[in-house]
Order: structure tokens, then sequence, then C-alpha cells
């Protein structure tokens, strides 16, 4: 950390209302030049209402906010941006249809001399120097819809850089990323660090906290619970700030014992999904491990009639399925919740309530029309079991953080009754309270005898909850660890396998 950087930002006293609840309570906090403030907390915490104000989505009701010790006013993202203050949101704010070079340039195009047309020239030459300042070497001219997460997140801060950046804020920016980006992104911070950039880091991963930190502060309902420079805290202490209680172990005592076999898939193929064969036992926690790319969610995606199946069998409970439509998986007795809960899990649109009942809506209509009092009770009953964070049922899901968002897609399925559940990444970007919540949902689900099978990047994860792994690598399963055989060495031992022999039917 650069300690003699000096307060380039700080908030005194933010207070943030809405409608039946205080997002915000007297949250004051400061960023130096050249350092990462680290900001964590549970989901619903206050973290991003804070930075929706310091990026000029919303005001606050009070307090004040100084910029080199000087008051300022940020009452629009346009005057967020001429403070020099940048947003990486988690989802990401591209235009996909234009190249690199437009969307890191956009709204600040260069002009030919006297005349209002774009120089072409100027554009990309421009825009190549401001990613090679990062370390990347994107081609400028391709779409930005061509390109992966961590290359457009690339071009989000090249696009900041360009505007003079003095404050960047990241909100958990490496969730969709690789080990190998996370990596090359840590590098592009500490170059704005030693730049004297100030970043504010949002993640839920304390792991990353404590590798790219210089301070943390936690939020807990929204006030700051405390702070420390990173070198002066541990994570138990951390949890300890963010759950406002000792969690002793970040994975639940799931005492699960798996039955007879309830699913059954045999040599399944689906574009890039090759032969792929494995069970699923009754309450057992299934997991899929893999590199990004291994076809994992592919492979969900099909078995939830998504993607079109090329060849193989599904066998749930004794009697071959055949879901050509996620409506067809539904009635069939599947259910699965996406990676990308916002655009596939959610209709933002809609309340909490509508969401809650839309895979069921068929056990509450009567007449063709829905029982409104009855979605009500449903509704409030899963909230309540799951302890859903919301006003009321009747809240857009878009006001909810992360992880409420997730209870809710959680609370659908649920409601829905389903003999098989798949979860595609079910604790990307939520806090480790929820976290645990999940995992003992889990175990409650498996006891009931359903089938599960658990999707995702976290192998601590996985290797902490599953009673068996699957490990795909290019579209094709090479091998299943008992749980005594699962370590981190041998599932990429499995993940790195090129073009190994699949596993058989286990």
């Amino acid at each position: 950390m650069n300690s003699e950087g000096h307060t380039l930002l700080a908030v005194e006293g933010i207070v943030k209302r809405y409608p039946g609840v205080v997002a915000l309570d007297g949250v004051s906090l400061d960023l130096r030049a050249g350092e990462v403030h680290c900001i964590v907390g549970e989901n619903g915490a206050g973290k991003s209402t804070l930075m929706k104000i310091l990026a000029g989505a919303t005001g606050a009701d009070e307090g004040t906010i100084t910029l080199d010790g000087e008051p300022v006013r940020i009452d629009s993202p346009v005057a967020a941006q001429r403070l020099g203050i940048s947003v990486i949101h988690q989802e990401l704010k591209v235009v996909p249809e234009l190249s690199v070079a437009e969307n890191i340039l956009l709204g600040n195009e260069p002009t030919r001399p006297k005349s209002p047309f774009i120089d072409r020239a100027a554009l990309l030459a421009t825009a190549r120097s401001l990613l090679e300042q990062l370390g990347e070497s994107i081609d400028v001219t391709r779409r930005v819809r061509d390109l992966s997460t961590a290359e457009q997140q690339m071009v989000e801060i090249a696009k900041a850089i360009s505007r003079k950046v003095r404050i960047l804020i990241l909100d958990e920016p490496t969730a969709p990323l690789t080990d190998h980006e996370i990596h090359s992104l840590f590098g592009v911070i500490r170059r704005l660090k030693a730049e004297s950039v100030g970043v504010i880091y949002i993640s839920h991963r304390l792991e990353e906290i404590f590798e790219i930190g210089d301070r943390v502060t936690v939020l807990r309902d929204g006030s700051v619970v405390d702070g420390a420079p990173i070198g002066s805290v541990d994570r138990q202490t951390l949890i300890r700030w963010m759950v406002g209680r000792e969690l002793e172990q970040e994975f639940p005592e799931l005492e699960i014992s798996p039955g007879e076999e309830i699913l059954r898939v045999e040599h399944l193929s689906a574009g890039m999904i090759q032969d792929v064969s494995f069970s699923v036992r009754r309450g057992e926690l299934f997991g899929l491990a893999g590199l990004v790319g291994a076809g994992r969610s592919e492979l969900a995606r099909t078995m939830f009639g998504a993607d079109r199946r090329d060849g193989g069998r599904l066998v749930l409970e004794g009697r071959e399925i055949d879901p050509r439509s996620p409506r067809e998986a539904i009635d069939c007795g599947i259910g699965l919740l996406t990676e990308d809960r916002n655009r596939y899990g959610l209709i933002l649109e809609m309340n909490v309530r509508e969401n809650i009942s839309l895979a069921n809506l068929g056990a509450l209509t009567r007449g063709g029309f829905v029982h409104r009092r009855r979605e009500a009770a449903v509704a409030a009953e899963y909230s309540a079991r799951l302890r859903i964070k919301a006003p009321h049922a009747d809240v857009p899901v878009d006001s909810l953080s992360g992880g409420n968002r997730q209870k809710v897609v959680l609370a659908r399925w649920l409601f829905s009754m389903p003999k098989l559940l798949v979860f595609d990444e079910p604790t990307a970007g939520v806090d480790v309270g929820v976290k645990f919540e999940i995992y003992t949902l889990m175990g409650e689900l498996a006891r009931q005898g359903i089938g599960i099978i658990v999707i995702s990047s976290d192998l601590n994860e996985l290797i902490g909850i599953s009673s068996r792994i699957g490990v795909m690598c290019e579209g094709r399963l090479t091998g299943i660890l008992e749980k005594k055989d699962a370590t981190k060495e041998s599932i990429l031992s499995l993940a790195t396998q090129f073009r190994g022999h699949h596993a058989s039917v286990a």
C-alpha cells in the first residue's frame, strides 16, 4: 500500500432510506490514493447502495462526500465520471454490437480536424494505447459480443482510464473469471495503484481480500461494523464482523444418506457434450467440476430441455424421459437454478411473489385465473423459510441484493416440488452467511429424497458438500471421485485431462 497516499475520497454520515427499510445508516469511510480499500458484508448490508451513490445512480438522503478535501455533489453518472469516478459492475455495461474501440471511447470519440466526423484511425490507435497500458493486446476491431467476460471487463477498465479515472469501483469483478483471468485482473489493479488510482473492491471471496486489499471495511445492516488494515485481521474475524456471530465452520455437517438411483444419464451428447454417463442417487449431493468451458452448464441446459440433445438417454426414477423444453423438464420433475440468475433465473420487472409462483402456477390457478391470496400466502411462507430480506412480497425482485435474488429462485423451485434439482454456481456473488444457509437447505432437500447436482467453480465448496464429484474436460466426463478421494489436486488432474477416457456409469 502507498502509505503516503493522501485521502482521495471521504464519505461522512451517509444515510439512504427506501420505503420500509434504511439501506444505509450513517456510513462513513475513506479511500486513499494508490490503495485498494475492500468493502465486504452480507447481501443486503448496503454495499451496492453506497456504490450507487458514489456512481451518481441514486442520491443520499443525508451525509457529505468530499474529493481531495472539497465537498462534491454527485447527482448523476455523468457528474461521477467528470470527477474521475468509474464503476465496473458485476453485470458489465458494454454495447455488444459495437467494436472494442467504439466501446472504450463511447461518448468520447476523437473527431477529424474541423469536422464532426469520427477519426477512425485515431479511434483505433487510442483504444490500442489504452489497452497496452493494461498489458492487454485485444484486437480493437472485434465486436465486444465475441469477447470473453474477462476481455469485456478489460474493455470497461480501458474505458475508465480513457476518462482519466481517479477512483475505480469494482463490484464482484471475479465472479465469472478463471484463476488465470483473476491473476491478470489483479495485475491491472496493481498497475493502477502504482499510478495513484484509488480502488474500491467489493467481493464475497475473502481469499481475494487478503491477496489484493490494503484495508477492509465491513458493513452490516446498513452500518459500518469495523475495519482494519488487511495485515491486522484474519479470515475468522472478518466472518464474525460480517455475520455478527462466530461461524465456526463454512460448511455444515449435512448428515445425508443417499438412497437408490434417482437419475441415470447414459451416453448423452449435445453440441460440445460428448458421450457423458453418470448417475445420481436419491438424497445425494453430486458435484460437477471442471474448468470454464468444460461443458458443465451446457450439460445442465441439455438435461433441462433448454438445449437440443443429439443422443443418449435420461432416466428419472426408472422411467425414460425426453424433455424438449424447460416446461417439459419441469413437468418431469427437474429444476435448474441457472448460473446467470438475472438473465435466465428471474423476471426482474416482476415482484417477489410473482417470481416465486412462476414455475408452478397450475397449483394456484382457478378457472384460468391465479388465486392471488393463495399466491401471497405461498410467497410469505417461502420468504420466511428462506429468510428473504424484502420489505414485502410485492417489491420488484430487481430491488433485492444478489443473495436475496438467489433465495427467490430457490423458493420458486421448492414450491414446484422437484425430484431433481441442478444448482449451477449457486453461491456465486453471495456472502458467507447466505452460503451456509444455502448449503444447509441443500442438506434438508437431500434428506427429503431430492437428488441434487451442484455445479461450481469453487473446489472447496464441492469438496465440502458433495458425496461424489464428477469432473468434466472438453465436453467429456473424465472421472468420478468419491468424497474420500476428492482433493483439489485430484479434481484439477481430471479437469485438465486432454481427451481422457470418459467415465462409465457410476
